[in-house]
């Protein structure tokens, strides 16, 4: 192959990581799966259990979920600063050992 066909391959390859990372991390994706707990856990809870509120019982997974989305992003973060730490502390002690 010739190199100007594997940059553009790797070019095309590029956009559509970058797509996914969008998708899995958009708002879209996220209500989506919300509304598809909801429509799932509704009927259950409809004939399963005997609840006066169980609309409102029915909510409690997709906003869990919704939490648990939002929450992903902070400790995302906390883990890069302590892997970015870690990589650097065995990087200057590479450098030492030299």
């Amino acid at each position: 192959m010739n190199i100007e066909k594997e940059i553009a391959e790797i070019k095309a390859r590029n956009v559509k990581v970058d797509l996914d990372k969008k998708w899995e991390t958009s708002w879209m994706r996220k209500v989506f799966i919300m509304i598809v707990t909801f429509a799932v856990i509704l009927p259950y809870n409809l004939f399963i259990w005997d609840q006066q509120n169980v609309v409102w019982a029915s909510l409690i997974p997709p906003m869990a979920y919704l939490l648990s989305t939002l929450s992903l992003d902070l400790i995302r973060d906390a883990w890069e600063k302590k892997k970015e730490n870690s990589e650097t502390v065995k990087l200057k002690k590479k450098g030492e050992k030299k």
